[in-house]
């Protein structure tokens, strides 16, 4: 009976931390929803009000008629879109390659593709950005696009942790009935790696969706901008209006929020199982 009590005490103060850290975690994002529905006048106060007296649910309507909304997130979501597109195809070859097949200097370039993740942005970004230049692709969508089909060293890694989980036996049973490691990768492989392929995707897309650096870097057009740069764009503008960019940045952050909620158990899952094996 004493061991029981023990395990429920040790159990609820588990419990009772992990809430707190998701308490602290979550109170910037309480603070921005309380100030996207506070009046103009409750904006400045000698105390902290985290519910307003009158909640002003027509911030949201003038924050995104302030700047062009509908028009950032059709050139968001395309991005992401073929940004997540992307990376799918250009990781699953060489994750597998350095998971399930034999060739020599496997293990030496694995390494190397490993230690690019040591490399800062910073180093390649005029290279890069001179390379995109010649190509005449600066002031398009496709500097944003393209290097996403070429894979990433992180995601990678990512997936092929997943694939050394995978039973050898699979892979031997189909290579003695005739399969092609082609074959073996999208009718065998892909089917069962369905939580991996979710975190890469839910990375992919969330990187896309908050990466204000490269459309700042390579997009002149307003007309071409992503939601990232428009905040910084309407914080510019109307930068004295902080319950309006609260509320731009809160619909800027639900869908991010909703596409975790629909995808968080493939997630978490995904996260699991790419490391119980090296």
């Amino acid at each position: 009976m004493q061991g029981k009590r023990w395990l429920w005490a040790r159990i609820c103060a588990a419990h009772l931390v992990l809430g707190l850290l998701a308490l602290l975690f979550m109170l910037p994002i309480l603070w921005m929803a309380s100030t996207s529905l506070k009046p103009d006048q409750e904006l400045f106060t000698e105390r902290i009000v985290w519910i307003p007296s009158h909640i002003a649910w027509e911030n949201y309507p003038k924050a995104l008629s302030a700047f062009p909304f509908w028009l950032y997130l059709r050139n968001t979501l395309l991005i992401a879109g073929f940004t997540v597109v992307g990376t799918l195809l250009s990781c699953l070859p060489p994750a597998y390659a350095f998971a399930r097949m034999r060739w020599r200097g496997r293990n030496f370039w694995f390494w190397v593709m490993l230690s690019t993740l040591m490399l800062p942005p910073q180093v390649t970004l005029l290279p890069i950005f001179l390379l995109f230049r010649w190509l005449g692709w600066v002031d398009t969508f496709l500097p944003l696009i393209v290097p996403a089909f070429f894979g990433n060293a992180f995601l990678i890694f990512m997936l092929r942790q997943f694939f050394l989980t995978l039973p050898q036996e699979l892979i031997d049973a189909a290579y003695l009935d005739g399969c092609t490691d082609w074959t073996i990768l999208w009718r065998i492989v892909v089917p069962l790696s369905k939580p991996a392929l979710a975190t890469v995707a839910l990375f992919s897309f969330v990187w896309a969706w908050t990466d204000f650096m490269s459309p700042l870097i390579y997009l002149n057009d307003a007309s071409k901008f992503t939601l990232a740069v428009g905040l910084q764009y309407f914080l510019g503008r109307h930068g004295e209006q902080w319950n309006l960019l609260m509320a731009a940045a809160m619909v800027v952050t639900a869908p991010l929020v909703l596409v975790f909620l629909i995808a968080q158990r493939a997630f978490i899952r995904g996260i699991a199982l790419t490391g119980l094996k090296g």
